[in-house]
């Protein structure tokens, strides 16, 4: 039971995430590529994320779109996924592949990916190597959403990601699956994933922790959650950093916390309120480039 609710909540956020991604992808570029890839078997998530493409044919037409589906012991990948491919758009050509996730950088390659954006999703439970991962990073126009066992965040950030998060779900029934970490050079993707991932956790009723803190509580993602942990991470940093702005304050939630940006506003209101940290104005929202500091 568990392993479905993993593939269902794998699945629902490639859907999310891919859903904000291609709109943003084909408006700066005229191609861009998606490369799907599962060390197991996974044929129900590439048939969603080829209806999510096949749901943007507007923004399709006049542009070239390649799928890269990479799925170990998929042999029957053809025929499975033929019905979803005669729906999708002239300009959309998929390669379906079956083998090991490790043939992506030659495919990658072979499919022209670089210099246009390429999102990769990969389900990897074992390790990660630096080169699949080099490969997903396609230069500078690369971003990967990656589901992994351990090791990820650490992979990433040696294949050349400046922007990286991670959290671990938990599942309704308290069992662990894995980690999920996300890749990636732009704060908007960055916050895009993560509110992804809160709002697939909210339908799943599935939880985060943060995977360098084993023994933190998971965090219930339904609802407002409770700022106060937070608060206190943002107080900490601002303690040993210094004076920080708004921007950096929200970066550091998304890549060493489980939270949205929004918390961290949120998280800020709290202190500011409380006496803990002053701000440079005195009035209004808080800036992105309004510079926070501890009172103490």
């Amino acid at each position: 039971m568990s392993t479905d609710r993993t593939t269902d909540f794998l699945r629902e956020l490639l859907v999310r995430q891919l859903t904000t991604w291609l709109p943003a992808a084909l408006h700066r570029s005229r191609r861009a590529t998606v490369a799907l890839a599962w060390a197991g078997d996974d044929a129900g998530g590439a048939e969603a994320a080829l209806r999510v493409i096949a749901g943007h044919a507007d923004q399709v037409r006049g542009r070239r779109v390649t799928v890269l589906v990479l799925a170990d012991g998929a042999a029957d990948l053809p025929t499975r996924l033929g019905p979803v491919e005669a729906e999708l758009p002239a300009e959309v050509t998929v390669h379906l592949l079956p083998g090991v996730p490790d043939r992506l950088p030659v495919a990658v390659k072979a499919a022209g990916a670089a210099g246009s954006p390429l999102f990769c999703f990969m389900d990897l439970p074992g390790a990660v190597t630096p080169k699949l991962l080099t490969a997903a990073a396609n230069g500078r126009t690369g971003e990967v959403l990656l589901h992994a066992g351990s090791g990820a965040r650490d992979a990433l950030v040696a294949a050349g990601f400046p922007l990286v998060a991670e959290v671990a779900p938990v599942l309704p029934d308290g069992a662990a699956a894995g980690v999920i970490a996300f890749g990636s050079r732009s704060d908007r993707s960055l916050e895009a994933v993560r509110d992804a991932l809160w709002a697939v956790g909210a339908d799943l009723d599935v939880r985060f922790r943060d995977p360098a803190d084993p023994a933190g509580a998971p965090v219930d993602v339904a609802g407002d959650p409770d700022p106060e942990p937070l608060a206190r991470e943002l107080l900490a940093e601002l303690r040993q950093g210094g004076p920080r702005p708004v921007t950096e304050l929200r970066r550091h939630t998304l890549t060493a916390t489980v939270y949205r940006a929004a918390d961290a506003t949120r998280a800020l209101t709290d202190l500011l309120d409380a006496g803990d940290v002053r701000r440079e104005r005195e009035t209004g929202r808080l800036a992105g480039d309004e510079i926070i500091t501890s009172t103490r």
